[in-house]
């Protein structure tokens, strides 16, 4: 079973890799797409939102195994973590207009 613990991919639609470095809980700037859905690194979770469909072809096995290294990565990281606590509160970002 292949075990990745770290990796850093901006858009996989456009990167096309999945072994650049992305280093979960490491940043506010790491974000990127699998299919429809999006993950987005943090400094205290890690965001998944969207759709992704697993068909069952090589296409599904291949979107299979990128979340599943999203998965692992962040599991690895929180793993390693010596005072994790039981639970923290997420703050609510604002929303700010484009200034351009």
């Amino acid at each position: 079973m292949e075990m990745v613990t770290e990796y850093r991919v901006r858009n996989y639609a456009e990167e096309n890799s999945m072994n650049k470095g992305f280093m979960a809980y490491e940043n506010e700037k790491d974000a990127f797409s699998i299919g429809k859905m999006t993950i987005e690194n943090r400094l205290d979770r890690i965001s998944i939102y969207g759709d992704l469909d697993i068909t069952k072809d090589k296409e599904g096995l291949e979107n299979a195994f990128k979340l599943k290294r999203i998965i692992d990565a962040s599991i690895d990281a929180l793993k390693r973590e010596r005072n994790l606590p039981d639970h923290i509160e997420v703050i609510k970002t604002d929303t700010v207009e484009n200034p351009f």
